[in-house]
């Protein structure tokens, strides 16, 4: 019901806007999603708007399909790097980009109006069913397409990859792009059960394609690992070695500085990023910008400043010399293997001088997000290690966007250092709001 709610709260503000509006939508491969789509283009239909289903996409497939194709909207159901029982809904607007926060906050108001009134009307049975939603495998050839022609003038024939699907989204896109790009490509957890996507695979484990680069026989120059709905990729070298979304920050900036396509000589990253980045891209003659964490405010602070450039750690990478409005991780997998091609340098070699900081991330459950401000203790500790850092060093504590946990990281010149504080900050987390265990 809440579902079906949304989808017609989301219908009558697009009608509104657009007397024949269309919309898309796309999924990734969780066991809810095909049913979560069904019930929500059901909604949307309720509200007169014809439905199209791309089916089984990536996220940055959908956000290109939207504007290219003059859609109201591009919905796509997926939670990202979440385990497989966890799901939600993306919207993008008309011209490719997120929904604001003002826009998402109206919108949620009219949802809980729709759900009082269909609490009313199953009474009398007057929601309708909602049966399943087949996909049109042709707007995911125009997508792979799309991709593969930013690339078209290089030739990879020299390389071969091994490329991580999380039994996600990628599994029925990445394969069609790497065949069009002419590039020998093996793939990995290619075959979703609707329970299996980032299981022990994907971006979360980049280490499981970095180990099998390193014992296997067949010669691979970089491995690839996407997470469940592919807005991002990370990387290993040829000798196993993870590459992530800093150090392609890192090539990728000194790259289009090369070919003057980096404005300003400027990077946007976000308060995660190492400190080894920033020091490695000013020796470059490129300066770095710090967003909050989260691949829309990278964006948002990237459309302010003119910036071609940005992304996170974890692999969301965004270009902005090309007509993009959403990190893509098939679309970085290129950039990378462009550079690689364009120099005829291995990826270890193009990031070999970033010095990385030792840094330690550690997750603590808590009850409730309660503002740090308003912990005692906590704040304590963190000006404590900020004191003794000195300005050698950084600590960020923040609240995960999607789930209920708090992220502490700490950075040092020693790995020592970093276990302390993190330790510490942790150890005040858990006593004020952290989950008791049983």
């Amino acid at each position: 019901m809440s579902v079906f709610a949304i989808g017609r709260a989301l219908g009558q503000r697009l009608v509104a806007r657009h007397k024949a509006a269309r919309v898309v939508i796309g999924q990734d491969t969780r066991e809810s999603s095909a049913w979560i789509s069904a019930a929500l283009a059901a909604g949307l239909e309720s509200a007169k708007l014809k439905v199209v289903s791309a089916g089984v996409l990536t996220t940055p497939g959908v956000a290109y399909l939207t504007r290219a194709n003059g859609f109201a909207a591009g919905i796509v159901i997926s939670a990202s790097h979440n385990p497989w029982h966890d799901n939600g809904i993306k919207v993008f607007g008309a011209d490719g980009y997120k929904l604001s926060d003002e826009l998402e906050h109206e919108i949620e108001a009219d949802i809980f109006a729709h759900i009082e009134q269909l609490v009313a009307a199953v009474a009398h049975n007057a929601v309708p069913d909602c049966g399943m939603l087949p996909g049109d495998t042709q707007l995911r050839q125009q997508y792979a397409h799309w991709l593969a022609d930013f690339v078209a003038d290089t030739d990879f024939s020299k390389f071969r990859a091994l490329v991580d699907c999380a039994n996600g989204a990628a599994t029925t896109i990445a394969p069609l792009v790497f065949r069009e790009c002419g590039i020998a490509a093996d793939f990995l957890h290619t075959e979703p059960t609707g329970r299996n996507i980032n299981a022990g695979c994907g971006a979360l484990h980049p280490e499981h394609v970095a180990k099998a680069i390193a014992s296997s026989s067949i010669k691979y120059d970089l491995g690839i690992t996407f997470d469940g709905d592919a807005d991002r990729a990370l990387f290993s070298d040829t000798s196993g070695r993870i590459v992530n979304g800093d150090a392609v920050l890192l090539l990728a900036a000194r790259d289009m500085k090369t070919h003057v396509r980096l404005h300003n000589d400027m990077v946007v990253a976000t308060t995660m990023s190492n400190m080894g980045l920033e020091a490695a891209l000013k020796r470059s003659g490129i300066s770095m910008l710090r967003a909050p964490v989260g691949d829309k405010y990278v964006l948002e602070q990237m459309l302010r400043t003119g910036a071609t450039l940005g992304g996170e750690q974890s692999g969301h990478i965004l270009f902005r010399d090309i007509d993009t409005t959403t990190g893509d991780g098939i679309l970085t997998a290129l950039r990378v293997l462009e550079v690689m091609a364009r120099t005829g340098k291995p990826l270890s070699e193009l990031v070999a001088d970033m010095k990385v900081f030792p840094q330690e991330i550690k997750n603590v459950q808590v009850r409730e997000k309660l503002p740090f401000e308003r912990l005692t203790a906590v704040m304590e500790t963190i000006r404590r290690a900020e004191s003794e850092l000195d300005g050698n060093g950084r600590v960020v504590v923040r609240y995960s966007g999607t789930e209920k946990l708090a992220r502490v990281m700490i950075e040092a010149e020693s790995e020592a250092e970093v276990r302390r504080h993190v330790d510490a900050i942790a150890n005040a987390i858990q006593q004020e709001i952290g989950v008791r265990a049983s």
